[in-house]
């Protein structure tokens, strides 16, 4: 019998170790797996590398990670969610050399996640040719427009949030807090599911379901599940 909910967050954690490439869905605070976040920032890791669209915000989630110590590098498009917000974690560390910061135009990080969702290993798109962020990287012309080629983002893990999940794994999503989410569920060897409500299997009208079960691994039910 296929049964992907796990009993707790620290089994859905399980195998996270030193060195993992994380993705980290949400935008900004919506959407994120903040209970997942916070316990992992927990486990004392090193070396992590993070894919998420945000950098956070000084209430919680990475800048834990990042007051650990536990981040390496993140891999975003905002750095600073909103004036002021996540000042004195992410920007004080990144200048003071204690944390990488590969900056991605948003639409450009969501086709890397979504083509390494789709098996496409790279593409080539206008976004950013002849800015810095094109420096070191491929150009050609493609129907009279310079384009850069973008490699695909994997993961080894995705830790994401859910409105509804089953035993098979099948999820939908509430509203916006489908965001990142979605893509980065297909593009990681691991994905973890933290979700709001537990359904029986064909509870979930097939229609709804926005992300298979094939692309999850393991689901774990929020505390404020109904």
């Amino acid at each position: 019998m296929i049964d992907k909910f796990v009993p707790d967050i620290d089994a859905a954690l399980d195998g996270i170790g030193d060195g993992a490439t994380i993705m980290i869905g949400g935008f900004g605070a919506v959407g994120q797996p903040h209970a997942l976040v916070d316990a992992l920032a927990e486990r004392g890791l090193r070396g992590l590398t993070i894919i998420a669209n945000n950098a956070g915000a000084d209430f919680g989630g990475l800048p834990k990670l990042m007051e650990r110590g536990a981040i390496r590098k993140v891999v975003c498009s905002y750095p600073r969610a909103t004036p002021g917000a996540n000042k004195a974690t992410f920007e004080n560390l990144y200048t003071a050399g204690k944390i990488e910061l590969e900056l991605v135009p948003q639409g450009t990080l969501a086709e890397r996640i979504r083509a390494a969702g789709a098996g496409i290993p790279a593409f080539f798109t206008p976004t950013g040719a002849g800015t810095k962020l094109a420096e070191g990287k491929e150009t050609r012309m493609v129907n009279g427009r310079l384009c850069v080629l973008e490699h695909a983002l994997f993961a080894e893990f995705a830790l994401i949030e859910a409105w509804e999940a089953d035993r098979w794994g099948n999820l939908t999503y509430r509203r916006v807090g489908r965001n990142f989410n979605q893509p980065m569920a297909s593009a990681a060897t691991v994905t973890i599911a933290l979700a709001h409500r537990r359904r029986e299997l064909g509870e979930i009208d097939p229609d709804a379901v926005v992300t298979p079960g094939l692309f999850v691994n393991r689901v774990v039910i929020a505390e404020d599940a109904a």
